[in-house]
């Protein structure tokens, strides 16, 4: 079959020269953590952060989406081997997956735990391994179906 399809992409690769494609990869972790800011009461966080401020803290099985951006490559086909990407993902997720955010990963004890916090989390550790001529485009963390925060580099 493959050989079959050779030639025809052979004669649409030169269509997809000079547009800009977007690529996207998924990857879950689950994790827990708690919504408390330590200037606030109890009752003050309570205020903010209702049942997320609960001192045993909650769990959540997370979502995470990226997408990059670049040209197709006229030898590869490809925007860029996402599979590099994924590979530095896992590397995020070890430091994450079934862990306590708040405890167990530095960045979280400086900064609240909050999914958009966590969006700029994956942002600053994605973007590092990013290839020239590709742009992290965005990131977007699902804490449930629900309730996600995207970040986008601005």
């Amino acid at each position: 079959m493959l050989k079959l399809l050779l030639p025809l992409l052979t004669l649409l690769l030169p269509l997809a020269e000079g547009r800009v494609f977007h690529v996207t990869g998924v990857a879950r972790f689950s994790a827990a953590h708690r919504l408390w800011l330590d200037r606030k009461t109890e009752e003050g966080n309570w205020d903010l952060f209702g049942k997320c401020s609960w001192k045993h803290g909650h769990g959540h099985n997370y979502k995470v989406t990226y997408t990059v951006k670049g040209e197709i490559n006229p030898v590869t086909g490809m925007v860029f081997n996402i599979q590099l990407l994924k590979d530095t993902l896992g590397e995020i997720l070890l430091g994450v997956d079934h862990k306590n955010l708040d405890e167990d990963v530095p960045f979280f004890q400086n900064h609240t735990s909050t999914v958009e916090n966590m969006s700029l989390f994956f942002w600053l550790n994605l973007a590092a391994d990013i290839p020239d001529g590709v742009e992290l485009e965005e990131v977007t963390v699902y804490e449930t179906d629900e309730n996600y925060a995207t970040y986008r580099g601005e």
